[in-house]
């Protein structure tokens, strides 16, 4: 490893100020709060109402809200990162835009689609500009407008997922804190369990795929729970094994915010205390690309100079994995 390591240095996050409750729900489709509690643990997730905002609304809130908090020139960032599974348009870039409304006018940009695992593989990306020695700030984001492709009219993705950004700023680290080590997987066999379809270059939106509302997602979630649960326990354990890190050594719990129980079942497996790991999953639901930087938001307070951080997340495509991170600050 170069003896630079990237550090995360600063964060920030946003949510739109609708709450889409259970009992709201329950209004909507044939369900209520019992069912989706004790299935997902989800009781309320925020939805971004404005007409004519999208994604790129979402993460410009959150970059904000880190570049106020650390006091960072806009100009100073070089890189901007956008991970997201709904970008505002096709061909135009959601970070592009992103980055010049925040003021980053000397950063180039770019876009990473990974499902819910875009924010994951984005972190291994941001660290290999900075190990690189070129670039001293990279800024991260994951932002989606899961209301954008979810049909309120189908109990079984409806009730998952909500609207939300993250971000993280990654910078140069000389003390061996930060991003540690990475194990990231995909396996393309599994896209049809998790897609929505029409919309792409394979299958463009038709009037009839529009009338049957085949352009908003589908889930298969027998088939997604059991294989976000056996893989994400098991890169998570992987990657303990393979840095010889033990139960006691490890401070945080960093899990995708899919389901309450897939979190339960991938610190059970490494036989984490419940305090260690972290969880809103019941504030924001599943908002794809943007779970993992809001928990980080969330819970910056607590989290002390040192730390270890085990980062996991798992999505459609199927992506998964799992990394090591030392914090780099107290907040």
């Amino acid at each position: 490893m170069s003896e630079i390591t990237a550090a995360i240095t600063a964060v920030g996050g946003y949510v739109p100020e609708y709450v889409l409750t259970n009992q709201i729900l329950e209004t909507m489709v044939d369900t209520n709060d019992e069912w989706i509690t004790t299935r997902t643990g989800i009781k309320e997730r925020r939805i971004l109402k404005d007409v004519g905002k999208g994604s790129s609304y979402l993460a410009i809130q959150a970059a904000n809200d880190l570049i106020a908090k650390k006091g960072v020139d806009p100009k100073e960032i070089e890189l901007v990162i956008v991970a997201t599974a709904t970008p505002d348009m096709k061909a135009a870039s959601t970070s592009a835009y992103t980055a010049t409304e925040i003021g980053a006018t000397n950063a180039f940009s770019f876009d990473v689609e990974a499902a819910c695992s875009s924010f994951l593989y984005g972190m291994s990306v941001a660290a290999r500009y900075i190990e690189s020695g070129r670039y001293k700030k990279v800024l991260l984001i994951g932002a989606d407008k899961n209301s954008s492709m979810i049909n309120y009219e189908d109990r079984a993705t409806c009730i998952i997922f909500g609207d939300g950004a993250g971000a993280v700023l990654f910078e140069p680290n000389d003390e061996n804190l930060g991003l540690q080590d990475e194990y990231l997987r995909s396996d393309g066999s599994g896209r049809e369990f998790l897609r929505a379809t029409y919309g792409g270059s394979s299958y463009p939106i038709t009037a009839e795929a529009l009338e049957n509302k085949e352009h908003f997602v589908f889930q298969d979630g027998r088939t997604v729970f059991k294989n976000a649960v056996f893989n994400m326990a098991d890169v998570t354990q992987k990657i303990l094994d393979r840095n010889k890190l033990s139960k006691e050594d490890v401070d945080w719990l960093v899990a995708h915010q899919a389901n309450k129980r897939i979190i339960d079942a991938t610190a059970g497996r490494i036989e984490l205390e419940e305090d260690k790991v972290m969880m809103n999953i019941h504030k924001y639901g599943n908002t794809t690309s943007a779970t993992i930087p809001l928990l980080l938001n969330d819970y910056e307070t607590q989290l002390k100079k040192g730390d270890k951080l085990i980062f996991a997340a798992f999505g459609g495509g199927f992506t998964w994995g799992s990394i090591y991170l030392k914090w780099a600050y107290n907040a």
